[in-house]
């Protein structure tokens, strides 16, 4: 379950640790299949390596970026195929959600799951 600051966003959690499923992501997902929170957790705190591409998503995704303590540091919503989008402060998670579940969230929002 994901949450921020204790209210739940999410029921469903799923992680990507290895190079692999970071990078894969949420391509090739199915719009109607994306009923969760995926969070990619980094191998470190950093600008460029928390860096995410839309490439081969179909939809567009809220994104919170998170420092190591779980805080919010920037948020967006990312549309479909976009090449890029590199968080404004480092980042140790990349938290991809349906379009729209990330309303309300504010910088510096504890998220947890």
């Amino acid at each position: 379950m994901l949450k921020s600051n204790g209210k739940q966003i999410m029921k469903n959690v799923r992680t990507a640790k290895t190079s692999f499923e970071r990078t894969k992501g949420l391509m090739f997902e199915e719009t109607r299949k994306f009923n969760y929170a995926l969070v990619l957790e980094m191998p470190k705190e950093a600008r460029i390596e928390s860096s995410i591409h839309m490439i081969f998503v179909f939809f567009p995704i809220d994104v919170l970026f998170l420092n190591k303590e779980k805080e919010v540091v920037d948020k967006a919503t990312v549309q479909p195929f976009s090449p890029n989008y590199t968080p404004k402060k480092p980042s140790k998670y990349v938290v991809e959600l349906p379009a729209g579940r990330a309303k309300g969230i504010r910088f510096g929002s504890k998220i947890s799951w």
